[in-house]
């Protein structure tokens, strides 16, 4: 079957750059997967994109679709008639589903059937239909209108090539006549450009100063950047969603280095990055010391013949925005940063929840408890809670509020604070996403944690719990965000002191007036007392933190069992449950694991339907059999070795040691029956059993591993 290139080039006016790229791609696909529905064979499919045009080049495209086969059973022949020989409604439905006389149906076997042979069509008259359909399936959130048309699409269309081989296809598309007349760089060339075939067009344009190919033009951009950096002795910063919106803007990349004035390196660098960056989708340059220098690489859409005028106009444009950046630092700086507080006290956090000041009051202190209980310095800690706010009212902030954070870490620098609690006032919000950078100093740990846990308590004590996707106050994040910091930074805090000192935090600001306090006890059945409720509460919000582990340790590669073992014994702490868990992966590997597993679930089954009070010890003189004698032997060893392992939390070296059991337990059970006859025998094997039992929990419920 022969084959072609087939073209389809939409051009629009300039499409929105953040988008481009996603547009592309779904156009490709789009077309990729109608040439595969019509049965069209091809070679390969590429996407190409330019600020004014989206294009789709198909290579070795099958110029005729296949003809294909259609064969349909019926009803048996017996079904299909009656005694009579007439037909029977299943036949008369058989026929009009196939569309054709009940005389056209093939009769002559066991059943009846249909078959028939669909002529292919020719590609050329597919390929319209095709195109429309991908674009009319773009991921366009709103479409617009232009002129009285009705046709609807991201940008106004402009003009529409349509090539299979050297032959224009016939067709009109969003407002379109298909043609093989481009159009070239809007200044260089704005005339038309003609695409003599498929294969040439990047050529074609090129030769207009277009550079079609999105990946070519970022591979240029990116490289050149590279190389303009380097002559500045410095070295550009490259987000890649800064380079995907610059290949995007332009059509024929030029990039440029400009310069500003080094006094507005006073300012944190971090402002000046963030409004060339966001603002003017500049490239910044840092030296080797990871320090701004006063230069930055604007990518232009044009070859000037006199470049330093484009430079100029990019440095005087830039300078008023570092000027409004320098003016904000220099207001905020005449006050102390711990003044910023009083501003906070008008400002809301949640309207059940208080101010914003009365937010950074209750961090504060629970700040200074955490560092207190991790080895930090509680008073700095402390300090830090109060002042992690402040830059919230600063006017640095109010322009750019990604300045959150970094500005009151210079602020409080200036102010003369410790290096750790100005760092805190950043680290605060670590990590920022997933995989986000850990807090560097033990104040900061302290502060973001505090920070992350005081919201938990309040938002779920108002009863505004996530649910399904619905999570407005980031409360899973922040869950996460606690737990990272506390088993990665390897802080060793009792999660359930922490959550009880900040609920009190809450009770000692509102007087138990809060809505969560009140909706508890006026639900809470009679005779039940508000602190019963605020015990739930605590379980509440401890239950959604440790069930953010599960799938985190599943990211892990770590079996859901071992999670489950560990969650059932309730560990305080972040870090000891994580430390158990790493214990019960590494035991599920020992040949011993499975038997003690299924041993310790039986224990667990028989332990749960002794309904009568367990002794308080185990008493040899009630064993009848040297098994029995052997498990409490071993046990009582086991005891000797483990609690010391598990006090120390060495629990991997504990349940290797207490694999050594598998023997004693395998050979009790095939000998002994636990439900003797009598009374003082069966519950002295049940107390034996317990004692077993709780050896196991001293680190995990190992049954959950059965």
């Amino acid at each position: 079957m022969s084959a072609l290139d087939f073209l389809v080039e939409l051009g629009t006016e300039e499409l929105p750059p953040k988008a481009l790229g996603k547009l592309a791609e779904a156009f490709c696909a789009g077309i990729e997967k109608g040439l595969k529905d019509a049965g069209l064979g091809f070679a390969k499919a590429q996407a190409y994109a330019a600020p004014r045009r989206l294009a789709v080049l198909v290579e070795q495209l099958a110029t005729q679709q296949p003809d294909r086969s259609i064969n349909l059973d019926g009803p048996p022949i017996q079904a299909a008639f009656d005694a009579e020989g007439e037909p029977t409604q299943a036949a008369l439905g058989f026929a009009r589903k196939c569309g054709v006389d009940l005389a056209e149906i093939d009769r002559s076997g066991p059943k009846l059937k249909f078959s028939r042979t669909i002529e292919g069509q020719p590609a050329a008259q597919l390929l319209p239909g095709i195109v429309e359909a991908s674009l009319n399936d773009l991921p366009i959130p709103k479409r617009m209108r232009w002129a009285a048309r009705k046709e609807e699409f991201v940008r106004p269309t402009q003009w529409l090539v349509m090539l299979f081989g050297e032959q224009v296809i016939d067709c009109e598309i969003l407002a379109q006549r298909a043609g093989r007349e481009s159009r070239g760089h809007r200044f260089h060339s704005p005339g038309q450009v003609r695409i003599s075939k498929p294969s040439s067009y990047l050529e074609d344009l090129r030769s207009a100063y277009v550079i079609a190919d999105f990946a070519e033009r970022r591979e240029l951009i990116a490289r050149r950047v590279e190389q303009l950096a380097s002559e500045q002795n410095g070295t550009a910063i490259v987000p890649p969603a800064l380079l995907d919106e610059v290949t995007a803007l332009v059509e024929w990349p030029v990039p440029l280095v400009c310069s500003f004035e080094e006094r507005f390196l006073e300012v944190p660098q971090e402002a000046l990055i963030t409004t060339m960056q966001d603002n003017q989708k500049y490239f910044c340059l840092l030296d080797a010391n990871g320090k701004l220098l006063p230069r930055f690489i604007t990518v232009a859409n044009i070859e000037s013949k006199d470049p330093a005028q484009i430079v100029a106009g990019n440095e005087k444009v830039v300078r008023p925005r570092l000027t409004d950046a320098e003016f904000f630092f220099k207001q905020d700086k005449k006050q102390k940063l711990d003044s910023f507080n009083e501003r906070l006290k008008n400002v809301v956090f949640q309207a059940q929840l208080g101010t914003v000041f009365d937010k950074a009051e209750r961090v504060s202190r629970l700040a200074g408890l955490i560092a207190e209980r991790t080895g930090g310095d509680a008073q700095r800690a402390a300090r830090a809670g109060l002042l992690c706010k402040c830059d919230l009212a600063t006017e640095m902030v109010g322009e750019f509020p990604e300045m959150q954070g970094i500005a009151g870490y210079y602020y409080a620098l200036n102010d003369g604070e410790p290096e750790d609690v100005a760092l805190a006032l950043n680290e605060q919000y670590m990590p920022r996403g997933a995989g986000g950078e850990l807090p560097s100093t033990l104040t900061g740990a302290a502060v973001a944690v505090a920070d992350k846990l005081d919201t938990l308590v309040g938002i779920f004590g108002i009863g505004m719990l996530p649910t399904g996707s619905k999570d407005p106050y980031a409360l899973r994040r922040a869950a996460l965000g606690v737990l990272r910091i506390l088993i990665e930074k390897r802080l060793d805090l009792d999660l359930v002191e922490a959550v009880n000192f900040a609920i009190q935090t809450y009770q000692s600001q509102m007087s138990l007036e809060m809505e969560w306090v009140m909706a508890s006890a006026k639900n809470a059945p009679r005779g039940q007392t508000v602190q019963t409720n605020l015990e739930a509460l605590a379980s509440t919000i401890l239950e959604f933190i440790f069930d953010r582990l599960r799938a985190r340790y599943e990211d892990e590669g770590v079996d859901v069992a071992a999670y489950l073992s560990v969650r059932a014994v309730q560990p305080a702490s972040a870090l000891d449950f994580d430390q158990r868990v790493q214990a019960v992966q590494a035991f599920r590997t020992l040949p011993e694991a499975e038997a003690l597993a299924a041993a310790n679930k039986r224990v667990s089954n028989l332990l749960s339907k002794f309904d009568a009070k367990l002794p308080e010890a185990v008493e040899p003189r009630w064993f009848d059999n040297a098994t029995e004698f052997s498990l409490y032997s071993a046990i009582q060893q086991a005891e000797q070795a483990v609690q010391p392992l598990a006090a120390a939390r060495q629990y991997r070296e504990a349940l290797e040691r207490l694999a050594h059991l598998r023997g004693p337990v395998d050979a009790f059970f095939e000998a002994v029956l636990v439900n003797a006859e009598d009374a003082s025998v069966r519950a002295n094997r049940y107390a034996l059993l317990a004692r077993l039992r709780g050896l196991f929990l001293g680190v995990a419920d190992i049954s959950a591993l059965g």
